[in-house]
């Protein structure tokens, strides 16, 4: 029998126009349910973290919302289309957890490769590259960076073209604190241009840096709303502790 989550699957509206809803969504591999009646909408123009444990069902959530994930059930609209949907292709930009570049292609070949399948110009291929601190190893093969750079790569790949939305698995793995302060500028100052951010993370220093927050763990939505709003929920001044009585509250509910 599916087990529904702890929020309702349907999910509460923003105000404004929404870039994502995601309704009743369940995802099912082998035996084991990855998403269990998963629900929440993302307001456009926003910056909104998911965020949880490894192993709780991100990257299978940001897949869904890709349209690239089998679903049992549920729906998932994304920018007024069905997730997947082919007029989305050229809409979203997104960086996967795993760099996805091929490792024999230099950065701006690699780079030109992608602009060319999206038609964007050599300009798109410059700003992505500034965008991400990469211009000093433009030149360089893509096998010879090393970790955090080719997420780099991958994080520019996704930021080629105007996309309407971004959505990013980890994309600050492997940077150092001053390289991520420079891409969270970059965040916000694309969702004050109007670009959407969806932007997972396991690392809870970084959810105080959005503007909403979705927490995720074991495939259930634990619970939504801006990091003030749930910090005051559970009575804490801290993000972590925050997560942790939701968990708490959770088992005891079980």
């Amino acid at each position: 029998m599916v087990r529904r989550a702890v929020e309702a699957a349907t999910p509460v509206r923003p105000a404004g126009p929404v870039a994502i809803s995601v309704e009743g969504l369940h995802v099912v591999r082998g035996r084991r349910e990855v998403l269990r009646g998963v629900g929440f909408a993302v307001a456009r123009g926003t910056v909104t973290g998911l965020l949880g444990p490894n192993g709780g069902g991100k990257s299978t959530l940001l897949r869904s919302i890709v349209g690239v994930q089998i679903v049992a059930s549920g729906a998932v609209t994304v920018l007024g289309r069905p997730a997947g949907h082919p007029e989305l292709r050229h809409r979203i930009g997104y960086a996967t957890q795993e760099p996805a570049v091929y490792a024999d292609l230099t950065v701006t070949e690699a780079l030109r490769y992608f602009a060319t399948v999206l038609g964007a110009g050599a300009a798109s291929v410059r700003r992505a590259l500034e965008e991400v601190g990469l211009e000093s190893a433009a030149h360089t093969v893509v096998a010879k960076l090393s970790g955090g750079q080719r997420a780099r790569v991958n994080l520019a790949v996704a930021l080629l073209g105007e996309p309407e939305l971004l959505v990013l698995d980890e994309p600050t793995v492997g940077c150092d604190p001053e390289l991520r302060e420079q891409l969270w500028t970059l965040f916000r100052s694309r969702a004050e241009a109007g670009t959407t951010l969806l932007i997972s993370s396991h690392v809870m220093d970084e959810a105080a840096r959005c503007e909403r927050l979705l927490l995720l763990r074991e495939g259930e939505l634990l619970a939504t709303g801006t990091p003030a709003e749930l910090r005051g929920r559970t009575g804490t001044t801290d993000l972590e502790q925050a997560f942790l009585r939701l968990i708490r509250r959770k088992e005891v509910r079980a």
